[in-house]
């Protein structure tokens, strides 16, 4: 049995935890309204900020600075004084799209994709951010999600919500990716929504699934392992934090929820925390 905690304020669509090592405080967005939150190991000294734009997924550069996804370009944001300034246009002239789920690759590179505002289908694309320079991975996504890297570093994994899909994509030794992606976990028997993942130290994949109440674990070949059922139908992403790396941090969503169902799950929107045994492995520090 888990013992769940709520922390933070109630987002409309909380995403994007990162867990700092050099802070040991975690950060996470409530992405239409830009706003930014960060709290302790234990869930308090709750701090906030907003970027006046759907904002969604961060790296670390250094103790001081983020690199942040947010929908007009890649900030450099200064949490010192809270400023920021753009490095990298991220689809900026398109006002129908934003960002969404990204994470730092084991290289220092930012995977980022970015999706319709209104949900419209393949609107959106995934991105690499490296060396100064954006390309592309893929185009006509509809929602970007499950990013996230082997422990060895060879491996990336994505996904793309509506195709009920989780891919593996090769890495190169320098973090590229190389041949073709090929099906990892396909969700699709199971009608479940692959949202935001993270892999623990023994290369176990941790996937939130939207609409389903639960968080999932799967062995490296892809095969089911457990399910940890949540009191949230959204759950959007996971993340490892803490001094040991035993905190399985959980973003959620309260949007598109009736009134009913907002009184059966009163915790809707919140981040979740609770411990388990296994132990996450760092996060990819971010060059700019």
């Amino acid at each position: 049995m888990y013992k769940l905690k709520t922390i933070g304020p109630t987002c409309t669509l909380g995403e994007g935890p990162l867990w700092h090592p050099e802070l040991e405080r975690l950060f996470w967005f409530d992405i239409p309204k830009g706003d930014m939150h960060s709290c302790n190991a234990l869930g308090g000294q709750i701090r906030s900020w907003n970027f006046g734009e759907p904002a969604s997924a961060a790296g670390y550069v250094d103790k001081n600075t983020l690199l942040i996804a947010t929908a007009s370009g890649l900030q450099k944001f200064n949490l010192t004084v809270g400023s920021w300034k753009t490095v990298c246009p991220l689809e900026e002239t398109n006002l129908a799209t934003r960002s969404n789920d990204g994470r730092i690759g084991p290289d220092g590179s930012f995977w980022i994709g970015t999706m319709a505002r209104d949900g419209s289908p393949h609107l959106g694309g995934y991105y690499r951010y490296a060396g100064g320079k954006l390309d592309t991975l893929q185009s006509r996504i509809s929602i970007p999600n499950a990013t996230c890297f082997s422990p060895d570093g060879r491996i990336a994994y994505y996904a793309d919500t509506r195709k009920q899909v989780i891919w593996r994509w090769p890495l190169d030794e320098a973090g590229s990716p190389v041949g073709d992606k090929e099906v990892h976990i396909n969700l699709r028997d199971l009608d479940l929504n692959p949202d935001g993942a993270i892999c623990d130290a023994e290369g176990y994949l941790w996937n939130a699934q939207w609409g389903a109440s639960r968080i999932a674990r799967y062995a490296p070949d892809g095969s089911f392992a457990k399910a940890i059922e949540l009191p949230v139908s959204q759950p959007t992403c996971p993340a490892f934090g803490g001094d040991d790396l035993k905190t399985l941090f959980i973003t959620s969503a309260s949007e598109g929820l009736s009134d009913s169902q907002r009184e059966v799950e009163p915790e809707a929107g919140k981040t979740l925390m609770l411990r388990i045994d296994i132990p996450g492995i760092p996060e990819n520090r971010a060059k700019i």
